[in-house]
């Protein structure tokens, strides 16, 4: 794509001439330059990757976005209307695709960045990135993404297991398990989903390692999405939208506590606030309830060739699948500036730059419940008006400084 790579890409800018570096060429960083873009400044996107939308390329095919087209666009450019109302992962690389094409975005790819950390004059940042490159920006937004890195649990005994064994980041689809036993681990919407997939795919036996058992929501009821309903509660207070919460999945969920998948114990939007989205079901309850999907215990280990499960079973699936999460690997980029909290995220996000690192900005790092797409074109908007009024404050001041 001509867009991907132009030539015309000053990669040492001169301290007068500072664009906004954006890190990462996902949808977040891609709708960040836009918006930059739109108000007149400069903003140059750095892809470690070859093309753009690299962790959207990597996810397995059956995925659809769980949230509607028209509330999923990025800003400045709808996405077709062919592509359905919920649009497959390969279209979403088509739009991004498209979305940097026809916003003439500056993109330079193959550069990754190291490292973030104030200019010697105080006034940008320098970027540490590959090839020995030292950028200065006059503002850095950070738009990585929320799967960046693969986590697999410190298992004891991974290492001796001799079945098959891989993270959901390397999953594409079921041909591979075909009249395989597979175990699924993990709960999420990825596991989930993988889980349904392979049952689909002709797997002989599935079975998914459930710790805490994840609150299961229909997509869409009688037309009305799921998402819908998460931008209309996610400004409403915690306790009372899980009270709302509880009746309406009793009504439109059936209860599968006889196969191992009882009601959480937890209100639905105090597990999203800390970070466990619901399952939108995409046929994961029909799958549990015919018994095409079995329910096991939390993985605890591996021995002897043998998955060890958390209620004392050891099973011998042909191939392990860890739908176990990512990581948001930051610490190396921005740890040392004091802007992540305990848990490695980002402190603020969007339009709010952390007291101590004025002119950062983080995109892309929240899963929020009304829609991370919806949430990334909001957050451009913030991050470039915040850009705007701070670049016009500086230059109230050169001006006055001058004599």
């Amino acid at each position: 794509m001509a867009a991907s790579r132009p030539t015309s890409v000053q990669l040492s800018p001169t301290p007068a001439d500072r664009p906004v570096y954006v890190i990462g060429g996902g949808p977040g960083g891609l709708a960040a330059a836009y918006a930059l873009r739109a108000r007149g400044i400069r903003a140059v996107v750095l892809e470690k990757a070859d093309h753009v939308g690299a962790s959207w390329r990597r996810h397995y095919d059956r995925l659809h976005l769980h949230t509607t087209r028209r509330l999923s666009a990025l800003p400045g450019l709808a996405i077709p209307r062919r592509f359905g109302r919920w649009v497959s992962r390969e279209n979403v690389v088509r739009y991004l695709e498209k979305y940097a094409e026809h916003h003439e975005l500056e993109i330079v790819t193959g550069v990754e960045v190291f490292r973030v950390e104030r200019s010697g004059d105080g006034e940008g940042w320098l970027l540490h990135a590959s090839g020995g490159r030292e950028l200065t920006g006059s503002a850095v937004v950070v738009a990585t993404g929320f799967n960046h890195t693969p986590r697999v649990p410190g298992w004891p005994g991974l290492d001796g297991y001799g079945g098959e064994f891989l993270h959901a980041s390397a999953y594409r689809d079921a041909r591979p398990f075909a009249d395989r036993d597979v175990l699924v681990v993990g709960a999420g919407n990825t596991g989930a989903e993988i889980a349904v997939d392979l049952v689909e795919g002709g797997a002989a036996r599935v079975r998914l390692a459930v710790r805490t058992a994840p609150h299961i929501v229909r997509r869409s009821t009688a037309g009305w999405a799921a998402q819908y309903t998460g931008v209309l509660v996610r400004r409403l207070p915690v306790r009372l939208v899980d009270r709302l919460a509880r009746p309406l999945a009793k009504v439109s969920t059936p209860d599968l506590s006889a196969h191992g998948l009882p009601r959480p114990g937890t209100g639905l939007y105090s597990r999203v606030r800390e970070g466990a989205i619901p399952v939108q079901d995409v046929g994961l309850i029909d799958a549990v309830r015919t018994g095409r999907v079995e329910v096991v215990a939390a993985v605890e280990g591996f021995e002897d060739g043998k998955v060890v499960l958390a209620d004392g079973d050891r099973i011998s699936p042909d191939a392990v699948v860890a739908a176990t999460g990512y990581e948001r690997a930051l610490e190396d980029l921005v740890g040392h500036l004091g802007v992540l909290d305990e848990r490695g995220r980002p402190v603020v996000h969007g339009g709010r730059a952390p007291a101590q690192a004025p002119g950062l900005y983080f995109t892309g790092f929240t899963n929020p419940i009304s829609g991370m797409l919806r949430e990334l074109a909001i957050d451009a908007q913030k991050i470039a008006k915040a850009v705007a009024r701070r670049a016009a404050r500086t230059s109230g001041r050169d001006s006055r400084d001058r004599p």
